[in-house]
């Protein structure tokens, strides 16, 4: 058995040290939507709604922030890139915790990975409601986020397929909206034609109080939104045991993520904040939605609209997805009831889907009781979530270049560059960012919130150890000395 071999014996690929947990599933997203879902993962609500207070407190600078948190991010997904090739999993983030870290750290990953994507869905309602609120005022929020709700959840239910194309198509719209309107503002700058031709210039990027308008200090308070734009990139890992070919197609997507940042980031909110200048954005509103009101294209702003709910429903849809494959691998590992082990006749994990989709309604709630915080309250929370993710693929990552130089575990067939260097460096930013959420007295709140959760699950852990005192060893992978 070839080093490339160990640990993964058939296409299904089997778990070291179990049944695989992505047993039963269908192979059903091919190449081009699985391309698209990790376009469509770096595309989000927190770039088209969450932009516009991020640009109010940071002004020209914020770029600057995108451009560093994603260099971070492209650590972390090459990171996660040299696991999922040396064994693709269904919930990927889980297992890998589990193997390198112990099983209490597989436990407590997937669940927060569960709740980031809960909240995270609630806030892309939160964000569907607020568009739709843009053509329709007497519409009130909860209803819409209700309908939204309702719709995605039965698409989730019918079959991976029609999950992965409506992706496909989701994600198209937001690439070739974004593409369009860089064009267009370059338009606008190079030949001075729109309403905004007259003001629109490069010079906008300092000319207002300089390129860092409200100090570093300021900036740097922005990460926290920053990284709550790039919640999603992580999903191709769960996408891994539904590829038709996660080899070829896993390396592609994570390849093409910084020339996908450098576009559709730093390069969107260039040509933005050089066609308006930075003073007339503010908290609630699209940047791209503005925008596209000053430049004076008939029908414009409403196109934006459009695409934006479209970025936001996209967001939930993958939430729905990933929540029900997560809380599959828990239950398969005894980690989570039983019932949610099993698959539909359409091979889909549909009472996972449907409890997560239960709790997501909590956003409909909060759109019904605080609409105009509910945005802010579950963005600050995915995020926290979200970190505790990447920092426990970041951390399963140098467990397992170590085990690899120790000849104990064989070599990836896409390792990360640098080995664990880059893995460490990304480690310290995110644990920067959590100091900075701290300090923050608004986002504070989610670091008490994760504190209970964080409490809530050794609880749940303690009593797992009481009932199935087995669930607590480690399973030593069944692999071969390599080199």
């Amino acid at each position: 058995m070839t080093s490339a071999q160990v640990g993964r014996e058939h296409d299904g690929i089997e778990a070291v040290g179990g049944d695989a947990p992505e047993e039963g599933y269908e192979r059903g997203l091919g190449s081009r939507q699985v391309q698209m879902i990790a376009i469509g993962g770096a595309i989000g609500v927190g770039l088209f709604l969450g932009a516009g207070a991020n640009i109010a407190k940071a002004g020209p600078s914020l770029i600057v922030m995108y451009a560093v948190a994603g260099a971070v991010i492209f650590f972390i997904m090459r990171a996660l890139g040299e696991l999922l090739l040396y064994r693709p999993v269904s919930g990927s983030f889980a297992e890998y915790s589990r193997e390198f870290l112990g099983p209490f750290f597989g436990f407590f990953t997937g669940w927060t990975y569960w709740l980031m994507w809960v909240v995270t869905g609630m806030a892309e309602l939160t964000a569907a409601a607020i568009y739709v609120h843009y053509w329709f005022p007497a519409i009130p929020q909860w209803v819409t986020a209700l309908v939204f709700l309702v719709v995605l959840f039965v698409a989730n239910l019918i079959s991976v397929k029609l999950f992965g194309e409506i992706e496909f198509w989701f994600s198209m719209v937001k690439v070739t909206a974004l593409i369009g309107m860089i064009v267009i503002g370059l338009g606008v700058l190079t030949f001075g034609f729109s309403a905004a031709g007259d003001t629109a210039a490069v010079s906008n990027l300092w000319e207002f109080d300089g390129f860092f308008p409200n100090g570093i200090g300021s900036s740097l308070m922005t990460l926290q939104g920053v990284m709550f734009a790039y919640l999603a990139v992580e999903l191709v890992g769960v996408t891994a045991g539904e590829s038709e070919n996660p080899e070829k197609t896993l390396p592609k997507a994570i390849n093409t993520l910084p020339w996908r940042i450098a576009l559709f980031y730093v390069g969107a909110l260039t040509v933005i904040l050089c066609v308006v200048k930075w003073t007339e954005f503010g908290p609630g509103v699209s940047p791209f939605v503005l925008a596209f009101a000053k430049i004076g294209i008939p029908a414009g702003a409403g196109i934006v609209n459009f695409v934006v709910l479209t970025a936001a429903l996209s967001s939930c849809n993958s939430g729905m997805y990933s929540t029900g494959r997560m809380l599959r691998n828990l239950a398969d590992n005894g980690e989570a009831p039983n019932r949610f082990s099993r698959l539909s006749a359409t091979k889909t994990p549909a009472f996972g889907i449907t409890v997560s989709v239960a709790f997501m309604g909590i956003g409909v709630v909060l759109n019904y009781v605080v609409p105009e915080k509910a945005f802010g309250y579950v963005t600050s929370l995915a995020t926290a979530a979200g970190i505790w993710t990447w920092l426990m693929i970041l951390a399963s990552h140098v467990r397992y270049r170590q085990g690899v130089r120790a000849g104990r575990l064989p070599v990836s067939s896409f390792p990360a560059p640098g080995g664990a260097i880059f893995s460490w460096v990304a480690i310290v930013f995110l644990l920067g960012v959590t100091g900075l959420i701290a300090s923050d007295s608004e986002s504070r709140i989610c670091l008490y919130v994760m504190a209970v959760w964080a409490a809530a699950l050794a609880i749940g852990w303690a009593v797992l150890k009481a009932r199935n005192p087995q669930i607590t060893r480690r399973s030593e992978p069944e692999l071969e000395n390599v080199g």
